[in-house]
């Protein structure tokens, strides 16, 4: 199916922050039936998450998609918050209705992760991952502190028989307006994005890798989704800090990902711990 935009604005022309939704609809043109849609894009809301699970429960067909200009109530990983400020990210929530085996869908986020490097990858945007789904520059933040440096991240909510999975991502935002030293944006890591373009570009990549992983029936090593994340993850091969669920703490060399896409642990005395959820901070 092709995408369409709806909720345009009357006149984005005099506000270079709002989106283009001329820009927006030529890009869908040009992808043809690389993504999916419809595309509804607003002003501002509250969490593109919420919107699209309210969606979910209308019926929204698989590839349904909200982009806001502005997130003033977003959610990341362990409830913290992302703010998306007007205009100069990028904040979408795409619905999946997914038919692969339903242990597999750990699977999804990391394989959305991929799609997004592969997306800011064309617009001349180095980025990689942190386990689990932070979408990271390497190298030191922006005060000097350990990085590596953080573009976005991915926050995936299951909806019944649906999956939602929300991206944010820093594109115009200046050094001012970052959260934090270890946050960043393509505009501060030297890079022209075009929003609308890039918009279009993760719905590709997210639709091709997913139905490699659908037609793999959800295995990660069959469908190369296991191999395309650990080439972009970062936090392989790095001493971590991993804050789990309960406050244990394990400082340990991140060696692998399992077929599950958990994270092998190899702690200093040789043994191996397997973490399906948590914080991992990278060390050195």
């Amino acid at each position: 199916m092709s995408s369409r935009v709806s909720g345009q604005y009357d006149s984005p022309s005099h506000d270079p922050r709002a989106w283009d939704d001329t820009a927006l609809q030529r890009a869908l043109d040009r992808a043809g039936d690389g993504t999916w849609g419809p595309i509804a894009v607003l002003p501002s809301t509250g969490s593109t998450n919420a919107d699209a699970v309210d969606q979910v429960g209308e019926g929204a067909p698989e590839g349904f998609t909200v982009v806001a200009d502005e997130q003033t109530a977003g959610r990341g990983r362990l409830d913290r918050s992302w703010a998306s400020p007007y205009g100069a990210g990028i904040a979408m929530s795409v619905v999946l209705r997914p038919i692969a085996p339903e242990p597999t869908w750990s699977w999804i986020p990391l394989v959305a992760g991929v799609a997004v490097v592969d997306a800011l990858a064309e617009q001349g945007v180095h980025a990689a991952l942190k386990w689990p789904n932070d979408v990271v520059v390497d190298g030191a933040a922006r005060d000097g502190s350990p990085g590596p440096r953080k573009l976005g991240g991915l926050l995936v909510e299951r909806v019944g028989a649906a999956v939602v999975v929300g991206i944010g991502l820093n594109v115009d935002l200046d050094a001012d307006e970052l959260p934090v030293p270890r946050a960043s944006s393509t505009r501060l890591e030297g890079a022209t994005v075009s929003r609308e373009v890039l918009v279009v570009d993760v719905l590709d990549h997210l639709r091709r890798r997913y139905l490699h992983w659908q037609l793999a029936s959800g295995d990660a090593r069959r469908a190369g989704a296991l191999e395309a994340y650990a080439e972009r993850c970062l936090t392989l091969g790095r001493t971590v800090r991993a804050l789990l669920p309960g406050g244990a703490v394990v400082e340990a060399v991140a060696e692998s990902l399992d077929d599950h896409g958990r994270l092998v642990l190899r702690t200093p005395d040789g043994a191996t711990r397997v973490v399906s959820a948590g914080d991992v901070e990278h060390l050195r």
